[in-house]
């Protein structure tokens, strides 16, 4: 893992993050970026921990619920204090680190925004409460990170996540050659085995005691992980006591059977540094956790993935969501150069995702035939994966097969999803690759959890296109040009799930007069939906009709008691006087519209709020007339942009008046834009949005 590149700040914000781990006492440190226009948070510095036990957090979406991306939504601190606060307000994360550690997560905010978030984690013995010392620390640091950000970004100069993270060294630098020294030959004279791990798991140290021990030597053991090299202690236990030990900075310990039948106790006594080891003969009486023979089990790290790739995917909603989250961790946690995603398609295999490949030879990749003797062709249709270890095997099986670049090993997985067949996932490797039966089996569980996510995701983006077709066909096409008037509009679904909602607006032209219509029908359903058509047809004609406002909202409410559809709907008529400057409104228990005044400054108009509609069949609706006089902007707009949870709906609308007011410019769509996202920024995602605003020209 690489470190920062020098100049360019980089150094400062590799200082700041080294400077709030010491002072707050931190094990571990991950520090992350959002580009500005990505709604993607990036894991950018990482120190304490190794990247493979950070790599399914290295990207998370803005919207996603982590202790970071919440810091950032909140604008606050968040700290859990143990693994219960940690699995019950997070279970993703509890699920896949299920160790007891504390973590802090704080955001890097100035002005209106948020440009990323640090996250700390302390072992629980070591801090089992966040002091106003540490708090005050972690303060200062994102403050300060947030300064450095944002005059990088006015520079023009942006500090830009790179695509892997950068790795900051937690341990001092050796400057006594003579204590080395010193050090290594007492470690030779022991006659008990030691060796020494950094916390990515390499192996930097092993005595000849050690390396007697074990059956190897120190040459074909240096910066390798034991497990790695060694077949006797590719076993859960062993991985798992490593990952245990740097998480929570505690000893742990664990007993393995070098073959035939020689147990081994390892030791393991973890710091900020690394990881010292004992090894030591143990009683077979005490080697109730030998690890499995080679092809017993899978292994420890791979679970672990496989734990967090299986909650990932479960929270991966259309076909773009599960190749993202299959590339982003696939590639870190189980090391393929590449991978393609095909799904079966009118004879074909079509490529529907790819990384590590050239789009010019996925080129000549798309479109295989089904029929075509090819490993990925094979595999779809026999259910059975195929697995080449190298390239004499490969060429052996398939002399006409594509070839990429240098790729020596590759395994073609069928993606099989309630007995069908729908599509093939190849991963390449550079250099030649075993596959032995423990990973055979792992990457076989993992092609059944990708073509299950898959097959739900193809299901929900045709439910989501059906929905968006019938969601976009209720709603205007575009809105009428109207000399001296101008308009702008923007409707924004909630972001979740597949329902329709009830929002609508419209402008219509009618000879007497220009009105404008909001309204909002209770429900996300396609039963909405269609009363939401019903509503804006009954309004587009009594408008076109002539009827004034409160007229026009008591034939329409009369309209939806006799439809008895059981649905409530709120609605705002706003007719204006382009001649007299004025303008006549009546609400059906909508909420107020926001009038700017060309000076700037912004009321709310407190109209009287009238009945829903479709609740009493005679109710009255009152129509108030105001002054509109040129630039002056009326912006009508649904719940949606006001309802904060836990926030009383009058301050919240108060809040977006005042931020109304503070907008800098008089174009209409780049005021649309502000509005929406105030409402992202106080996190009212749970509600669909309409916005409609008007101006008078002069």
């Amino acid at each position: 893992m690489q470190s920062p590149p020098p100049g360019s700040g980089w150094e400062d914000l590799e200082a700041l993050m080294t400077e709030v781990m010491r002072e707050t006492g931190a094990s571990v440190g991950l520090l992350y970026l959002s580009p500005p226009g990505d709604r993607l948070l990036w894991l950018t510095l990482l120190c304490g921990a190794s990247r493979q036990i950070a790599a399914p957090w290295a990207r998370s979406a803005l919207d996603s619920a982590t202790p970071v991306t919440d810091a950032m939504r909140q604008r606050r601190l968040i700290w859990l204090e143990n693994q219960e606060e940690v699995a019950r307000r997070y279970p993703q994360l509890g699920l896949t680190l299920p160790y007891d550690f504390a973590l802090a997560a704080a955001p890097f905010v100035s002005g209106n925004r948020a440009w990323g978030g640090l996250a700390l984690l302390w072992p629980v013995g070591l801090s089992p409460h966040l002091g106003s010392y540490q708090r005050a620390a972690v303060t200062a640091c994102c403050r300060r990170t947030a300064l450095l950000l944002e005059r990088a970004a006015t520079r023009g100069d942006p500090l830009l996540p790179p695509r892997e993270p950068w790795y900051l060294s937690a341990s001092p630098e050796e400057t006594d050659s003579t204590r080395a020294v010193a050090a290594l030959g007492f470690a030779e004279r022991l006659p008990l085995g030691c060796c020494a791990l950094d916390l990515e798991g390499r192996l930097t140290f092993i005595n000849s005691a050690g390396a007697g021990l074990v059956g190897s030597d120190a040459v074909s053991l240096a910066g390798r992980r034991p497990w790695e090299v060694l077949p006797w202690l590719d076993a859960p236990v062993c991985e798992e006591s490593y990952r245990a030990a740097v998480l929570t900075r505690m000893p742990a310990s664990f007993t393995a059977v070098r073959p035939p039948d020689e147990p081994l106790l390892f030791q393991l006594y973890p710091d900020d540094s690394g990881i010292s080891v004992h090894i030591s003969p143990a009683p077979l009486r005490t080697a109730a956790t030998r690890a499995p023979a080679s092809g017993e089990s899978v292994g420890a790290m791979g679970l672990y993935h496989l734990t967090h790739l299986a909650a990932a995917l479960a929270e991966a909603a259309s076909v773009h969501d599960v190749i993202d989250v299959i590339a982003d961790q696939i590639v870190p946690a189980f090391g393929p150069q590449g991978l393609v995603f095909m799904i079966a398609e009118e004879g074909h295999l079509r490529v529907i995702g790819h990384r590590g490949y050239s789009g010019e030879f996925i080129d000549r990749f798309d479109g295989t035939p089904l029929t075509s003797r090819t490993p990925t062709a094979h595999v779809l249709a026999t259910g059975d994966p195929v697995f080449f270890g190298d390239a004499a095997e490969f060429r052996h099986a398939y002399p006409d097969a594509l070839r990429y670049g240098s790729r020596n090993a590759w395994a073609f997985l069928p993606l099989t999803a309630s007995g069908r067949s729908i599509g093939s996932l190849l991963l390449s490797y550079d250099q030649p690759h075993p596959f032995r039966p423990a990973e055979r089996a792992l990457l076989a569980s993992l092609a059944g959890l990708i073509a299950q996510a898959l097959d739900r995701a193809r299901l929900y983006d045709a439910q989501h296109a059906l929905a968006h077709t019938l969601q976009t066909g209720l709603l205007p096409p575009a809105l009428p040009r109207i000399p001296g008037l101008d308009v702008a509009a923007r409707y924004q679904s909630a972001g979740h799930g597949i329902e329709i909602g009830g929002d609508f607006y419209d402008l219509i032209h009618a000879p007497t007069a220009v009105t404008a219509a909001i309204g909002d029908v209770q429900g996300h359903n396609t039963a909405a939906a269609a009363l939401m058509g019903q509503v804006r047809t009954a309004v587009h004609a009594h408008a076109t009709a002539g009827a004034l406002p409160g007229d026009l909202l008591a034939r329409t409410n009369r309209l939806l008691a006799d439809l008895d559809a059981g649905l409530f709907t709120s609605c705002l008529i706003a007719q204006l006087d382009l001649a007299r400057r004025r303008a006549r409104l009546a609400s059906a228990g909508h909420p107020p519209p926001l009038l700017r005044h060309p000076d700037g400054h912004t009321e709310v108009l407190g109209l009287p709020p009238g009945l829903l509609l479709g609740i009493e069949p005679d109710a009255d609706y009152r129509t108030t007339e105001i002054p509109l006089p040129p630039g002056a902007v009326l912006v009508l707009y649904t719940d949606g942009l006001v309802e904060v949870p836990g926030t009383d709906i009058d301050v919240s609308t108060d809040a977006l008046a005042r931020h109304l007011a503070r907008i800098r410019t008089s174009d209409l769509d780049r005021i649309a834009e502000s509005l929406l996202q105030h409402a992202g920024h106080s996190a009212r995602s749970h509600d669909d949005i309409a916005l409609l605003l008007i101006r008078l020209g002069p």
